[in-house]
């Protein structure tokens, strides 16, 4: 029998038959009807998260800890495992390890990303992979953890970013959050910003998050504090610019005349208002 983490410790290590145990007990789990008949608090029924870890003893452990917070959990080894979960559909988080392998994590962030805007914690095997980290969060994860982390950081950090991600947020329709605004259109689902004219305007992970927070809140002055702590995606050690300078990027991208913007207008001593008017749809 495998011992299960206390919750204030960093995930330990397992081998040979107990490997094998919990994993054929993480599969039997997986099963739909034991964890939407425990639904989570904060949503209208059991978040699904599917784990892709080609350690199967880090597999094991995650969907463990998780199944007892009463979060449906599938698993995979390797991204043609993962693309098979997915494509039965229903999964509301991906949690994904960057060293997969032989295969390019990052690659395959990049892949989710341009198919939806489901969200995505990458995990990391060292502190030193900061590049690696930084780089996943700019082509679209949504958060990261270090190896070894506590499991309850994980749980704290699936319902954070399951909070701030409303199209992820188990029975929503994506599909049907679209912003529109001066000719311009941003799309949640796809994560992608259509100028007037048609065309695609890429967009960094840090000027999507702000975009948002403008469109939610528009023809409202927002403070800088405010939009610093509604839009960066994981502290400062990774958002470390002023908003002044996300917001000049920004600008440079949506404005006609960047030195003379017309839709992110600063109130001085205040921070600022997006001045357009705002279609959900």
């Amino acid at each position: 029998m495998m011992e299960r983490p206390d919750d204030n410790e960093s995930l330990p290590s397992m081998s040979g038959r107990a490997e094998l145990c919990a994993v054929r007990r993480t599969v039997a789990q997986e099963e739909p009807h034991h964890a939407d008949s425990s639904p989570q608090p904060a949503f209208s029924r059991a978040a699904h998260v599917l784990a892709v870890d080609d350690d199967p003893a880090m597999r094991a452990m995650i969907a463990d800890y998780l199944v007892d917070q009463n979060v449906r959990v599938s698993v995979a080894a390797d991204s043609r495992e993962m693309q098979r979960v997915l494509a039965a559909g229903g999964v509301d988080l991906v949690i994904l390890d960057l060293k997969l392998g032989k295969e390019d994590g990052l690659q395959i962030v990049r892949a989710l990303r341009a198919d939806s805007d489901l969200p995505i914690i990458v995990l990391t095997g060292h502190r030193r992979e900061a590049v690696d980290r930084v780089v996943g969060l700019e082509l679209g994860a949504d958060d990261y953890l270090t190896k070894p982390f506590s499991p309850r950081e994980l749980l704290a950090r699936i319902h954070a970013v399951l909070r701030r991600s409303p199209s992820a947020r188990p029975g929503r329709d994506a599909k049907r959050i679209r912003y529109r605004f001066a000719g311009c259109e941003l799309n949640l689902r796809t994560r992608r910003l259509t100028s007037p004219s048609g065309e695609n305007v890429p967009l960094t992970k840090g000027e999507f998050a702000l975009l948002t927070v403008f469109l939610q809140s528009p023809q409202h002055v927002l403070t800088r504090e405010h939009l610093l702590a509604a839009s960066r995606v994981h502290d400062n050690e990774v958002f470390d610019r002023s908003i002044d300078v996300q917001i000049l990027r920004l600008r440079r991208k949506l404005e006609a005349d960047p030195s003379a913007p017309s839709l992110i207008k600063t109130e001085r001593g205040v921070g600022y208002v997006f001045s357009s008017s705002v279609e959900v749809r």
